[in-house]
């Protein structure tokens, strides 16, 4: 197993890169969440997972140990294979994805192309244990905040606002301030849609 790469960025692409380590050119595959943590130094550092099949030896790279972990969570499960992995954690960043995962918010992941609802719900039945022990999270708060965000995406859209982009506003505001009530959230939507 290579646990990580340390070299010269040669190649950079927001879906691989290429590192020199020792005169070795290495294709490494990545998400759009570590392209925009790398680096704009020529040195880099990238922790891998090596994916052996019978036709291909892939890497896959990441900036961050903890989105290494949480690719290596999604492989685990049953239907999701590294390059549907990747695409949830170039869709969402990992907070986000384990964020929905604790506190079992299939539309966030379902949200992520090529997932359906049944995959959603598997993922979240296979993890939920593993995220809210691994990452200390607690899970009344996380049904709480949920519901303050579920609440507050509602009341936008009766008031004719656009989902998607009601949903970047409202996660920003819910980061920002996670214990806000639903009024603040929406109070606070409104001034910035």
């Amino acid at each position: 197993m290579i646990a990580h790469l340390q070299g010269k960025l040669v190649e950079k692409t927001p879906i691989h890169v290429v590192i020199d380590c020792g005169g070795v050119g290495y294709h490494v595959n990545i998400s759009l969440h570590t392209y925009s943590l790398l680096p704009s130094a020529d040195f880099i550092k990238l922790y891998t997972y090596l994916q052996i099949k019978e036709d291909a030896h892939t890497l896959f790279g990441f900036v961050e140990k903890s989105e290494r972990e949480i690719f290596k969570m999604l492989l685990s499960v049953s239907g999701i294979g590294a390059s549907i992995a990747r695409t949830m954690l170039s869709s969402l960043d990992p907070k986000q994805i384990t964020n929905a995962i604790a506190s079992g918010d299939v539309m966030t992941i379902q949200s992520i192309k090529g997932i359906g609802s049944k995959t959603a719900q598997r993922v979240i039945l296979d993890l939920k244990d593993k995220v809210l022990k691994l990452y200390d999270i607690d899970e009344v708060s996380m049904s709480q905040s949920n519901t303050n965000r579920d609440e507050a995406l509602s009341a936008l859209e009766v008031l004719g606002f656009v989902r998607k982009t009601s949903e970047r506003v409202v996660e920003k505001i819910i980061k920002e301030s996670p214990d806000g009530s639903v009024e603040y959230i929406i109070k606070q939507a409104l001034k910035n849609l």
